[in-house]
């Protein structure tokens, strides 16, 4: 007989991580489940982890692919899985041993097959010996499907509250993948991606209150990296542009977030990309200036290029800069007093 649940663990030379993550699934108080571990290439060793935990527990799978990236490796574990309900699992991750069996208690007067639960979740921050170095609460609440969308379109840093529907913290019926998988082309972003489809397909997400998972930070996790995060969020704002652009004035906080630094870094490439989707107001001046003209803007970005860093941002103001904008200061006041004798 299938199990009800099945719990895939993807790992990408996380060998580190992986047994911990695995014996959380194994710990759960809901036993009739399956964890798959899911090796996306993995070069270290994870395959000999995987073997040692297959013979702990016989309900352990292991599964090895070439590299293609998580939902990539997602998407081949949903593939493999005989559990009528989902759980992803990153391998630096863990879960509470009571997260399937509350999560599942949920069900009463529900569609069952037209349902993802979601949790509130811990974060924890691991140093290079993967010592806790600090962990914060996210309680996330019940949240409509508006006040979802919303929140999974504005970026972490410039949101008030926690990201709400964490790969980590869902259960999901296998019927929704019939709306939406991951996206394999994305390498970031699909944990806003994801969901978004879903809810857009009309999925049901229910709010379970327990503090189901453990969501690690540490030096190796790439979204740490703005760099390497700004260029998917612009993909991320482009495709709702293209694709639901009834969602846009949602995407306002994080274009003109994303605006405003192309022009402090003189980012040509990046400014051209998202003055093609603009569709609400850019504030400058802490929120005093409001430009809602594309053609303002680009003679904006134009006068950017030829004014010293300094004179318009703090932060790269050194003391040689500030002895200046102090010497300037002084004389157009002493002009502004001349004029009035």
């Amino acid at each position: 007989m299938a199990p009800l649940v099945s719990i895939i663990v993807t790992c990408f030379n996380q060998e580190r991580y992986l047994e911990k993550s695995v014996k959380s699934v194994l710990s759960q108080t809901f036993t009739d489940l399956e964890c798959l571990i899911v090796d996306d290439g993995s070069s270290d060793r994870t395959r000999e982890v995987a073997e040692h935990l297959m013979t702990i527990d016989s309900r352990v799978k292991y599964f090895h692919k070439e590299n293609g990236g998580v939902s990539s490796a997602r998407n081949f574990g949903f593939r493999q899985a005989q559990g009528e309900w989902i759980q992803f699992l990153d391998a630096d991750d863990w879960i509470d041993q009571n997260k399937t069996s509350f999560q599942l208690s949920n069900l009463n007067g529900l569609d069952g097959k037209n349902t993802v639960f979601y949790c509130d979740y811990e974060r924890v921050f691991l140093d290079k010996e993967q010592n806790i170095t600090d962990r914060q609460l996210n309680i996330v609440g019940s949240l409509t499907k508006d006040q979802l969308i919303q929140r999974l379109l504005i970026p972490d840093f410039l949101a008030d509250s926690p990201f709400p529907v964490l790969q980590q913290c869902m259960l999901m019926n296998r019927s929704i993948f019939s709306k939406k998988m991951f996206d394999e082309s994305l390498k970031a972003l699909q944990d806003r991606d994801f969901p978004l489809g879903l809810l857009q397909a009309g999925v049901n997400f229910v709010y379970t209150p327990i503090v189901g998972a453990f969501y690690t930070k540490h030096q190796t996790n790439r979204t740490n990296k703005w760099s390497y995060m700004k260029g998917y969020y612009i993909l991320l704002y482009e495709t709702v542009y293209s694709k639901q652009k009834d969602l846009l004035p949602l995407c306002e906080i994080g274009i003109d977030f994303l605006v405003q630094e192309t022009i402090r870094e003189k980012d040509k490439a990046n400014f051209e990309r998202l003055i093609k989707i603009i569709d609400s107001p850019v504030y400058f001046l802490d929120k005093k200036v409001k430009v809602n003209n594309p053609a303002l803007l680009k003679v904006i970005y134009s006068l950017r290029q030829i004014t010293p860093s300094f004179i318009l941002y703090e932060k790269y103001r050194g003391p040689r800069s500030q002895k200046v904008l102090s010497m300037f200061s002084k004389l157009t006041g002493k002009k502004s007093d001349r004029s009035k004798n």
